[in-house]
């Protein structure tokens, strides 16, 4: 059977087949699945609210003294990697952006070394789908599907940054694509649009935390070197008179002197106020909290659709949503779907809470990989218009620099989408992830492995090297991606053309067991661990005792 293809789901039986009790109580309780769908996800989507919260706090003194080190920022490598690590830090694409644009308004970064820093927010970012993932690591099937999704996403922006992140470096195409664009339009100040998300959470996350955005993008221009990110003061009892005030709702310099402008403020109302704890503390209760409720949110989440999604209305449901227009306008279908991802992107205001909730639906058979894949591309579409209008909102001496800032985001997912979407052939994403999905479905610990490398201990490793200068970052990482291209061409080679190659490069088998196979590495890792939780199936194993063969062997990629 096809892994890949979408499982038949469940049918429980017609309503009439009941009698009048069994049907009410099956009413009732698809009324009561319904609403435990929608509080689980209620909940899903604040405790990511908490979660970014809890990595700000943790992460943005951090992120403010990378960015403050000019020298590092003028190496392009070194800037795509701040982006990844600082985005993932502070688990907010938009945090990571505001901080950009202050800076680029502030003259301490200019937009050329802004564009690197902005591709890797934009890898940065889908760490967060792939956590979400790890909640289907129970059913291998499921797991499969749903890591296939995130790890689509990830594969995505990394090729689209190998790509344009050379071309960028050599003729500057995203910073002149912008400026040409700021040069045709006449800006003029907007409105910041509408958070519905933020309006519906907010209720429920501000009594646990609230944190001064400000602050935040102030700590890494070096305006803010003390105060807490937890905010204290929420208003004002009445309006200020003047003198106490300096026009912007801030208390005067001279305030603190006047007891009266001191007893007009109003305390804020959550559970940190007053609190002795330092921001990391705080952090660090915030991020264990968010991670315990997310991931029970996410495990109720996907009992719940594996529940309801039954019968012949959840068939047509997914045959809805995997169509494909008729012959010759079948492009269309994919168009559209990006047009719905971001659309929803821009009504959450939130790619990370679209793509964590497109993964589960992949993982339950709702969703196939080939219809994820362009909803995807649309929420990264979806984040940078929200951004746009954001920096339309800005101060006027902030404005040209934050829609350049937002305007080099939009034009790097749209030629990514131009590169690996619009022409069939180089949708190189989809059959890398379902390999990559094949994978981790039979080695799980490589998931684990895969987000470990990624987005923490890769991004570290050429961080430190960046450190030493480029010309370190250059001798060690010169080689180091030659042997990959080259072990990438001999594998392309095997697999097509394997009478081009010497006759000892036509097959690994003369290499180590643990050099050639993963099998070896998965032993020791399920030694390592409980015996029930590591157990394979039978299948399995039964496909693994036909790599000890010379013969097998023999035949398989490195």
């Amino acid at each position: 059977m096809d892994p890949w293809a979408l499982s038949q789901l469940k049918d429980t039986g017609q309503l009439k087949a009941f009698s009048m009790a069994g049907r009410m109580r099956r009413t009732v309780v698809g009324l009561l699945k319904a609403c435990g769908l929608l509080c689980s996800l209620y909940f899903f989507i604040c405790s990511l609210d908490i979660l970014s919260s809890g990595f700000q706090l943790l992460g943005s003194r951090m992120a403010g003294d990378v960015f403050k080190d000019n020298v590092v920022l003028s190496n392009p490598v070194a800037g795509l990697v701040i982006g990844v690590l600082v985005t993932v830090l502070v688990q907010s694409s938009s945090t990571s952006s505001s901080i950009v644009v202050s800076m680029v308004a502030s003259k301490l970064l200019s937009v050329q070394a802004s564009v690197p820093i902005i591709m890797g927010v934009n890898v940065g970012t889908s760490i967060t789908s792939t956590l979400v993932s790890m909640a289907q690591s129970g059913d291998r099937d499921e797991f499969r599907r749903a890591f296939s999704g995130s790890a689509v996403h990830g594969i995505f922006n990394w090729l689209t940054v190998l790509v344009l992140l050379p071309l960028e470096s050599a003729v500057a195409l995203l910073q002149r694509l912008s400026a040409l664009a700021l040069g045709v339009a006449r800006l003029q100040p907007g409105a910041r649009p509408p958070d519905v998300l933020k309006a519906l959470t907010k209720p429920l996350t501000h009594l646990i935390v609230q944190l001064d955005g400000d602050l935040i993008a102030s700590s890494a221009t070096g305006n803010n070197t003390t105060s807490s990110l937890i905010r204290q003061w929420c208003g004002r009892s009445r309006e200020p008179s003047q003198g106490h005030s300096n026009g912007t709702g801030a208390l005067s310099p001279c305030a603190g002197k006047n007891s009266s402008a001191l007893e007009d403020r109003l305390p804020c109302r959550h559970l940190f106020v007053g609190s002795v704890l330092t921001d990391p503390a705080v952090g660090c209760i915030l991020l264990a909290g968010s991670l315990l409720v997310l991931s029970a949110c996410l495990v109720l989440i996907v009992k719940l659709l594996n529940s309801v999604l039954r019968g012949r209305v959840a068939q047509a449901v997914r045959t809805v949503i995997n169509a494909d227009f008729p012959f010759p306008f079948g492009w269309l279908s994919g168009c559209l779907a990006i047009l719905v991802g971001a659309g929803m992107t821009f009504l959450l205001q939130s790619s990370s809470v679209f793509t964590a909730a497109v993964v589960p639906l992949m993982g339950v058979g709702v969703i196939s990989l080939d219809r994820a894949y362009p909803l995807l591309l649309g929420s990264n579409i979806g984040t940078t218009t929200t951004a746009l209008l954001a920096a339309l909102a800005s101060p006027s001496d902030m404005l040209l620099s934050a829609v350049q800032v937002a305007l080099i985001h939009f034009f790097f997912n749209l030629a990514g989408i131009l590169l690996w979407y619009m022409v069939p052939v180089l949708r190189l994403p989809i059959p890398l992830a379902k390999h990559f999905g094949d994978l981790t479905a039979r080695y799980r610990w490589v998931a684990v492995v895969y987000l470990l490398l990624t987005f923490l201990l890769l991004p570290l490793a050429v961080f430190g090297l960046s450190l030493a200068g480029g010309t370190v970052l250059a001798t060690v990482g010169a080689p180091l991606v030659g042997l990959v291209l080259l072990l990438i061409l001999v594998n392309v080679l095997q697999r097509r053309r394997p009478s081009w190659l010497p006759r000892s490069l036509r097959s690994w088998a003369w290499l180590p067991l643990s050099l050639r196979s993963l099998e070896p590495w998965d032993r020791l890792v399920t030694h390592c661990c409980p015996r029930r939780a590591c157990t394979r199936p039978q299948t399995a194993t039964k496909e693994a005792c036909c790599y000890e063969t010379p013969e097998v062997l023999a035949s398989q990629q490195f």
